[in-house]
């Protein structure tokens, strides 16, 4: 099952996400679509690192499809683009 991110994933948003991080995480993977993106922030990325961190700990592979241009260029000023697979 995968995690359909909204076009919104600021600060305000993160928290009503975190509950489903646990859905998504089915079958031994976690997939993220994040093509839905248009209004993020450094949250954003926590939540991913988060996620990735859940995935790892219960031994399921990570992956997140559709990132935004810009979203990848905050992971990268971030150093994180590696741990997030976006590059």
């Amino acid at each position: 099952m995968s995690l359909n991110l909204p076009p919104s994933v600021t600060v305000a948003d993160v928290a009503g996400l975190l509950p489903a991080l646990q859905t998504a995480l089915e079958d031994g993977q976690m997939h993220i679509d994040a093509a839905a993106l248009t209004d993020f922030d450094t949250s954003t990325l926590a939540l991913l690192l988060h996620a990735r961190r859940l995935a790892e700990s219960r031994g399921a592979a990570f992956r997140v499809s559709g990132a935004p241009p810009k979203l990848v260029e905050l992971a990268e000023l971030y150093g994180v683009e590696s741990l997030l697979s976006l590059t």
